[in-house]
């Protein structure tokens, strides 16, 4: 009887020892594939950030930068306040106003501004007037828009000190 378990024992040691050896498939691959699926996911938390106080350092990308001009993007706001904001994103540098009428005007127009480059000028602010009805509006009422955002934003700049 002792000698049937010792045959026993050897045999389900040496089936483990062969099954080990296989060595064709990489477990540490699989676990950090498995680990990084499961931060996409967010069931997991980052490795990287090891506490809540991480979150306050600057850890994040420096390649990631947003690009536009601060004081069109400002001026933007300012001079468009009387419209409702319906989205905004710094990154591509739009915002998307809703419908309201200008003060001391009659009709209700909506706006799509787009702050394309991170310099001061003309070239880099675009305006888009749309009226209630669809419409299109004059390409003179967006250029005076323009204009307003445009003397606002040097204005600002200028208030900053950073010339």
């Amino acid at each position: 009887m002792l000698r049937r378990a010792t045959t026993l024992v050897c045999m389900v040691l040496l089936s483990g020892a062969l099954v080990a050896c296989n060595g064709t498939r990489n477990f540490a691959n699989d676990t950090e594939a498995q680990n990084q699926r499961l931060i996409e996911q967010g069931v997991v938390q980052d490795p990287d950030r090891e506490s809540i106080w991480d979150l306050f350092g600057n850890n994040d990308d420096p390649s990631v930068t947003v690009e536009v001009n601060r004081y069109l993007w400002r001026a933007s706001l300012e001079i468009l306040d009387f419209m409702p904001l319906e989205a905004a994103d710094p990154f591509t540098g739009i915002m998307a106003f809703g419908y309201a009428t200008p003060p001391g005007g009659s009709r209700a127009y909506r706006a799509t501004v787009y702050v394309t480059d991170p310099a001061l000028e003309a070239r880099s602010l675009r305006v888009a007037l749309q009226g209630r009805n669809g419409t299109a509006v004059s390409r003179e009422t967006a250029r005076q828009v323009e204009d307003a955002i445009l003397t606002r934003a040097r204005q600002l700049r200028v208030a900053d000190g950073r010339l």
